[in-house]
């Protein structure tokens, strides 16, 4: 091993552990990188490469959509969309066992493809659902769970902000990205709802319906609040993936045509004011500067770590492991579901996911090279999500927490561990048969 590999892999974990410490994951990467390229590499040429990594980024035409995303699914929310959107579907499963968890779930899933922000999915779902659940006696484990499984789909279904993310990280097209997310995303969600309906049905006392007095029994409202609370979302839904899916637009021009739809149906139902285009505004002003800042300084650590060998030396050892490549796949796989636990989305996909890329792509796996990224792609994204639901960070539980604090952490916690097992299910299945990823964007081509 060269002294210039080994202080590649120091820096590696001089980053890992400043991390762990709780310096800001930005300025850590952008100080560690500066600090030994500048030892390993001389100074003219650290300051070039962090140069020419920033000036790419800043050229690369699918990071506009980030902030076009993010500002879609805070008006979306500012709207009150979701809340239409919730109760017009309790209204309509009122009589069904287990009728609200279903509804969470269904609601976190439409809403997802309006939006890619965990965060606000699971706090407006435990604002809506967690006090209505509470009065119709749900099971506060079985309840929280599927709060917080639901709302983690937006890092999933498309328009998934971690996926536009993801796309020029991976050198994958975007909108393929988006075809092989999307039905794995609806699988995971029919799965959480098969089961929420199977232990009330079993159990009714886990999920009874919905309480005769909060019913409305009018099927006429009840079809027009459907019509209203459902209709003009989807149909601002089926714009924007559409137009990506079917090649007709880009994902930055379909994120702006879904930005100002947002702006206007929130204009339609008497939502738009100047506080909630202003909140809607700060929102992504701050969402989008931590993805960016986050990408830029992921470069620029990316770009010195593999100059100075360090990338190549973790390839080659991950492939001299005595494992098939199914086995050194689920390796990688493993690596990333314990990255998972303490580092959030953006710096895994940004800064380890690079590394183990160059593995992957040299695994015989029986698909082409385009096919296998697009599948680990979508491995990637149902891997992320189980990450993001497993202690001891699990940011899910915390954002209920502080909408729900009549429910124990460690209920949460519970309720969390049984949708993440039906997670892993799932990622097994997709490992089993890729096809579940690769048969729409194989229809696209």
């Amino acid at each position: 091993m060269s002294w210039q590999v080994a202080l590649g892999l120091m820096m590696l974990v001089s980053m890992i552990g400043a991390i762990f410490i709780g310096f800001p994951i930005s300025f850590t990467l952008l100080f560690v990188a500066l600090l030994f390229g500048s030892l390993g590499l001389g100074y003219d040429l650290t300051f070039n490469l962090a140069y020419l990594q920033i000036w790419g980024t800043m050229k690369d035409d699918i990071l506009p959509a980030v902030p076009l995303f993010i500002f879609m699914g805070f008006m979306t929310e500012q709207a009150g969309l979701m809340q239409r959107l919730f109760l017009a579907l309790r209204d309509l499963l009122a009589p069904v066992r287990g009728a609200l968890y279903v509804t969470v779930i269904m609601t976190a899933a439409i809403f997802a493809m309006a939006t890619g922000i965990v965060g606000a999915a699971v706090t407006v779902l435990g604002i809506m659902a967690g006090p209505v659940m509470m009065r119709a006696g749900y099971d506060p484990r079985l309840s929280s769970g599927a709060i917080a499984a639901g709302g983690t789909l937006g890092i999933l279904i498309p328009p998934s902000v971690m996926l536009v993310v993801m796309g020029p990280t991976m050198g994958v097209p975007v909108n393929f990205l988006y075809a092989a997310c999307l039905l794995p995303g609806f699988l995971l969600a029919g799965m959480y709802a098969a089961y929420c309906l199977g232990r009330s049905f079993f159990n009714p006392a886990l999920g009874p319906p919905v309480p005769k007095e909060e019913r409305v029994t009018d099927l006429w409202q009840v079809m027009r609040e459907v019509l209203v609370g459902v209709v003009p979302l989807a149909a601002l839904i089926a714009f924007t993936l559409g137009t990506i899916l079917g090649g007709l637009a880009t994902a930055t021009e379909a994120a702006s045509c879904g930005a100002a739809g947002a702006t206007l149906l929130a204009l339609a139902y008497g939502k738009l004011s100047w506080a909630a285009l202003r909140n809607a505004a700060v929102g992504t002003l701050l969402t989008t500067s931590m993805v960016l800042f986050l990408a830029v300084s992921s470069n620029v650590f990316g770009a010195m770590f593999t100059r100075l060998g360090g990338s190549a030396m973790l390839a080659d050892a991950l492939l001299a492991v005595p494992l098939p490549d199914l086995g050194k796949l689920l390796l990688v796989m493993a690596l990333l579901f314990v990255l998972g636990w303490p580092f959030e989305w953006p710096a895994i996909i940004l800064v380890f996911l690079p590394i183990c890329l160059p593995v992957v792509e040299k695994l015989d796996l029986g698909l082409s090279r385009p096919e296998l990224l697009i599948w680990f792609g979508a491995l990637v994204a149902v891997n992320l999500q189980t990450a993001f639901l497993s202690p001891p960070v699990a940011m899910s539980a915390y954002y209920l927490k502080n909408v729900m604090p009549e429910w124990p952490l460690a209920t949460i916690y519970r309720g969390m561990a049984d949708f993440m097992v039906i997670q892993i299910v799932c990622l097994a299945a997709l490992l089993l048969w890729p096809e579940i990823a690769l048969w729409l964007p194989r229809a696209m081509r």
